[in-house]
């Protein structure tokens, strides 16, 4: 039987982009932060660095599922997420670059108000900057109910929505998101190092998947962390091989689900609550390197690694990637809550 070798690159080139999204993004020593951990040596991918609308990760998925939105001649993109959803801030952005309608549930009930500027500030001020339609809608659990019943509406009224799922989280945004792993790679070996691990936070699980599907290709000595947000490790742990899988199908590649690791016990008191060691991380990742971490996302995600350091996970020898995924509009959100 013929063993399929081609890299990841090759794998990932049938699948056509809109090329919305600034890549690659930058890949940085965190000297200040490594030496205050005291090791191992730490680096941060910047994918808050992607573009367009501040930016974020979910733009590198949206290059991909958009462009199949185009192609079948849709006018409205539909999606969603809670107030101060980064996801929906970068949909909204790239349907209003697109010159499409933009429907988002927002959804209410998932978490109490942190702050009195919480409902109006940050990206749920963005999003109305960007034009975006937005519907209040009750949380229930179910992540993608809400956004279905708008593209339902819509299509009653005789527009053509396209449906974009919570996260941007599917089988085609974990394809696209291994485009990630294919920078990485190349500008690793560049720097002259090889990533023990790289870290990151997960929640809607399409990220995650993404670089488990990536890195089995082109990275295999290379662990993917996720740092459970969500206070939902199981559920996420158990999205993340769905997609993974699916990832895998399409690029034709094997999975194990060994690699899929999501660590739990960072998420502070729930998602979308930042803890004493979110904001520290938040403060650290500030004053040693300048990097605005938003409270719900990323310095959760930097609050587990920094945990994982200090209980020894790596030597000081070795080197870890920390993927920023963006997020520093709900900084501002989260202004009265964080004590900074």
């Amino acid at each position: 039987m013929q063993i399929d070798r081609r890299p990841l690159s090759d794998r990932l080139a049938v699948f056509p982009r809109l090329g919305l999204a600034d890549l690659p993004t930058p890949l940085e020593p965190m000297k200040r932060l490594t030496a205050h951990l005291g090791g191992p040596r730490l680096w941060v991918k910047r994918e808050d660095a992607t573009g367009l609308g501040f930016g974020g990760n979910k733009l590198r998925k949206l290059d991909y599922v958009l462009h199949e939105a185009l192609s079948s001649g849709a006018d409205t993109i539909v999606s969603g997420g809670v107030v101060q959803s980064n996801s929906q801030r970068q949909v909204a952005a790239v349907a209003a670059k697109l010159g499409l309608a933009c429907h988002l549930a927002v959804y209410h009930g998932r978490l109490e108000a942190p702050t009195p500027e919480y409902k109006t500030s940050g990206n749920a001020f963005l999003n109305r900057l960007f034009g975006a339609h937005l519907h209040d809608v009750p949380w229930t659990g179910d992540r993608n109910a809400a956004i279905r019943t708008l593209v339902g509406d819509l299509q009653a009224n005789g527009r053509k929505p396209y449906f974009v799922p919570y996260g941007v989280s599917n089988a085609l945004g974990a394809v696209a998101y291994a485009t990630t792993i294919s920078e990485i790679e190349p500008q690793a070996a560049q720097l002259g190092f090889s990533p023990a691990a790289i870290v990151h936070c997960t929640g809607s699980a399409g990220t995650q998947a993404g670089l488990v599907v990536g890195a089995a290709v082109a990275m295999p000595s290379t662990r993917i962390v996720g740092i459970d947000i969500d206070a939902e490790p199981a559920r996420v742990r158990t999205d993340v091989t769905a997609f993974a899988r699916e990832a895998s199908d399409l690029l034709d590649v094997s999975f194990d689900e060994a690699s899929v690791e999501v660590v739990a016990g960072h998420a502070g008191p729930a998602y979308g609550v930042p803890h004493e060691a979110t904001i520290e991380a938040i403060r650290l990742a500030g004053q040693l390197e300048a990097l605005p971490l938003d409270p719900v996302y990323s310095g959760k995600g930097l609050a587990g690694l920094i945990a994982l350091i200090r209980q020894g996970r790596w030597r000081k020898d070795q080197d870890v990637v920390f993927l920023h995924t963006g997020g520093a509009p709900a900084l501002f959100a989260y202004q009265s809550a964080l004590g900074i």
